[in-house]
C-alpha cells in the first residue's frame, strides 16, 4: 500500500460523480500552471481514462471512453451495438474499451501526476483488460481518483472499496459542491 491516496467517488446514478471529478481535474490543471515546478518534468498533469455519455437528438444512447492525454475515443456502449452482452439496453463492446481505455490508464501510470479512472462500473468491468490494468495501477503509489458504480458487487469495486490506502467517498446533492474541494485537499496533502 502506498502513500499517495486511492479516492473513489461514488453516488446514485446521475447524483454528479464525473461533474466532481470534472471539477478535481480542472483544479489540480490550474493549480499545475500557477505552481508549474511542483510537477514532475516532461509528464501530463492528469492521465487516464475518462467516460462521457453519447447525446443523441436530447436523449443518452451510450457512453465513450475516452483517453483524457490523446483524446482518442471509443464507443463501449450503445443502443445500437449488437451484442450478446447487453447491460441497461446498452450493447457492450469491450474491444473498444481494450483499445481506448486499457492503454490510456496504461499510459498514464508513472507518467503523469494524478490518474483517472472514470468510470469503475457496469460497462468498464466487461472487458478484462481494463479489470487486469486497473488492479496494477492501483498497485503503482501515485494519486488515484475513480469513480466507482455505487451498487456494483464486481469483485474490482469491492477490492477497491477494502483498500487501505483507499477513501470511498460518496456525491450527494449536500455535499456535492464542497466535494471536489474536500478531494483536492486529500491529494495535496499527500507528499
Amino acid at each position: 500500500m502506498g502513500i499517495h491516496p486511492k479516492i473513489g467517488i461514488t453516488g446514485l446514478p446521475r447524483s454528479g460523480k464525473s461533474a466532481v471529478l470534472d471539477k478535481v481535474v480542472s483544479m489540480v490543471i490550474a493549480e499545475h500552471k500557477a505552481n508549474p515546478r511542483r510537477s514532475t518534468s516532461g509528464s501530463s498533469v492528469v492521465g487516464g481514462m475518462r467516460t462521457e455519455a453519447i447525446i443523441e437528438n436530447g436523449e443518452r444512447v451510450g457512453y465513450a471512453c475516452i483517453d483524457i492525454e490523446t483524446g482518442e475515443r471509443g464507443v463501449m456502449a450503445h443502443r445500437e451495438i449488437d451484442s450478446r452482452n447487453r447491460i441497461l439496453g446498452y450493447g457492450i463492446d469491450p474491444s473498444e474499451i481494450d483499445r481506448v481505455g486499457v492503454p490510456a490508464i496504461q499510459n498514464a501510470v508513472g507518467n503523469c501526476k494524478i490518474l483517472v479512472v472514470d468510470e469503475v462500473g457496469k460497462f468498464s468491468v466487461e472487458s478484462e483488460g481494463f479489470v487486469d490494468v486497473v488492479r496494477a495501477a492501483l498497485e503503482y503509489d501515485m494519486p488515484t481518483l475513480l469513480t466507482l458504480h455505487k451498487k456494483s458487487r464486481h469483485p474490482l469495486l469491492q477490492d477497491i472499496r477494502r483498500r487501505d490506502d483507499g477513501r470511498i467517498l460518496e456525491v450527494t446533492p449536500v455535499n456535492r459542491a464542497l466535494l471536489p474541494y474536500k478531494i483536492l485537499r486529500l491529494i495535496q496533502q499527500s507528499p
